[in-house]
């Protein structure tokens, strides 16, 4: 039977969260908002306006939502063609490949952002189709991405396994069915990752990859 393995990408596969962090704190920054890093890395993982929402409140200028994304945008672009792969990320995505797993990638990147994500993982022919933010309403934590992505595969809930570094992919994850997997390279501590749903957590891809044949991924 075929069983997916969806997986997360920024903080996940692609070393990147601690960029995110930058370039949305100088966004805000040069808009006037004095938020911290601290408050910032808890935040990605959200979407643009989900993460304006959480950071600014409901209470905001909406109008100025797409100005600070179209600012971090341009900020976070200065990067796209440096963006580091974690260790073995492209390697995990081959070997669950090649053990007749089907990848999918469940990203809030899209566009030239989610091309970059994928030149650095250099493992395209492991990956079978990305559900990005353009194809789905609501982003993480809401369910829709992971759900997205499990009909791309052609995979029921029960038969896919998530991948991801925030708990917002925990919380999309669970509330989409799938058993969750957790890594601590995006910076989000074990206990918030457990909380949240995790049913295992290994450093990183390399941790994974090298757990693998014990882990959900067997």
């Amino acid at each position: 039977m075929e069983r997916a393995a969806v997986f997360d990408v920024d903080g996940t596969l692609v070393d990147t969260n601690h960029l995110h962090v930058v370039t949305w704190w100088e966004a805000l920054r040069q808009a006037g908002h004095r938020v911290p890093m601290h408050a910032v890395h808890r935040a990605i993982g959200l979407g643009s306006t989900d993460l304006v929402a959480h950071l600014l409140g409901e209470d905001r200028d909406k109008d100025e939502d797409a100005e600070l994304s179209a600012a971090h945008k341009a900020l976070y672009g200065q990067y796209f063609d440096r963006l580091p792969a974690l260790p073995d990320a492209g390697s995990l995505l081959k070997r669950l490949h090649g053990d007749g797993w089907t990848v999918v990638l469940a990203t809030s990147a899209s566009g030239a952002e989610l091309s970059a994500l994928r030149r650095a993982l250099d493992a395209d022919e492991a990956i079978t189709a990305t559900a990005s933010a353009d194809d789905v309403t609501e982003g993480k934590p809401a369910p829709e991405p992971v759900e997205h992505a499990l009909e791309l595969a052609g995979v029921s809930a029960e038969r896919a396994v998530f991948v991801g570094d925030t708990v917002w992919d925990m919380r999309a994850g669970r509330r989409a069915g799938v058993r969750c997997v957790g890594v601590l390279c995006g910076g989000i501590p074990r206990a918030d990752l457990e909380e949240a749903g995790a049913h295992a957590i290994y450093a990183d891809p390399a941790g994974l990859l090298a757990s693998l044949e014990d882990s959900p991924l067997a």
